[in-house]
């Protein structure tokens, strides 16, 4: 009993603190560390990264990334200022660097800040590749998805060392026991959902960003179709993982193509590249 009333009075104080909206979702979230906090942290952490890889610049690949970039911000903008968010990308400081490195991957820091490693660009394959994957990684900023992930690392840790404290009359035998559980039932329970919700979250709001860039929202199943060929089927199962299997990915995306296309049509975005 104890522990329970402990994790609820948490659990509470956390939806308390919880103000932020999510613009794409109208879904509260939790913004228990401020962005006004997270974001200088990140442009810093974003700079000491770039000074200590090989950025490439000059080349027809940086500059497609920077241009993409570009246009799904705008397009970002022009969604944002459309439903009533006008100032909301407010302390954004966008940038987009490519980066020598053989990993498929790509990211975004809390703020705007994306680099796209080398080594996706043969799976993105064309300029529409790019965008879905730029789309995902903006999406990821414009939902305060870093922001929420800092805040629930810092509610499992309290909730932790509650628990802690809860058993600490407990016999070490069952203390054991009962830590190993609360370990694995939030990592399983509850942090990889979470991860997984923000990456389909992520997916679905950056198929609208591309297709009011102008890009074809067709493509990003396409270029998930890609990723799975390149990975050979290699992944862990998808409870066990902070991302949707590629099946999944490309269900959901082929199914929310057409809504992202009617989307763009609200924009004056009828041809798709």
């Amino acid at each position: 009993m104890k522990i329970k009333n402990t994790l609820f009075i948490i659990g509470a104080t956390a939806l308390i603190m919880s103000c932020a909206t999510n613009p794409f979702t109208g879904k509260q979230t939790l913004a228990i560390v401020p962005n006004s906090q997270i974001f200088p942290m990140a442009f810093q952490q974003y700079d000491q990264f770039l000074g200590e890889n090989k950025v490439i610049t000059g080349t027809s690949e940086a500059q497609m990334i920077t241009r993409v970039g570009q246009k799904i911000a705008k397009a970002s903008e022009r969604w944002l200022n459309a439903n009533g968010y006008t100032g909301y990308l407010d302390g954004y400081q966008w940038e987009y660097n490519l980066v020598k490195d053989d990993a498929v991957n790509a990211w975004c820091m809390p703020g705007g800040k994306i680099v796209f490693y080398t080594g996706i660009l043969p799976i993105a394959k064309t300029e529409a590749g790019i965008a879905a994957v730029m789309g995902h990684e903006v999406a990821h900023a414009l939902a305060n998805h870093g922001q929420q992930r800092m805040s629930a690392g810092q509610l499992q840790q309290v909730a932790g060392a509650a628990t802690s404290v809860a058993i600490q009359n407990r016999s070490e035998s069952t203390q054991q026991i009962i830590g190993t559980a609360f370990g694995l039932g939030t990592q399983f329970g509850v942090m990889l959902p979470f991860s997984r919700s923000h990456e389909t979250e992520a997916d679905k709001i950056g198929l609208q960003l591309m297709a009011i860039a102008g890009y074809n929202p067709d493509e990003a199943a396409d270029l998930w179709r890609r990723m799975k060929a390149n990975s050979g089927g290699q992944s862990p199962p998808e409870f066990m993982s902070t991302h949707p299997s590629s099946d999944t990915r490309i269900a959901n995306l082929t199914a929310w193509a057409p809504g992202a296309k009617a989307e763009a049509r609200k924009f004056g975005v009828t041809n798709f590249k």
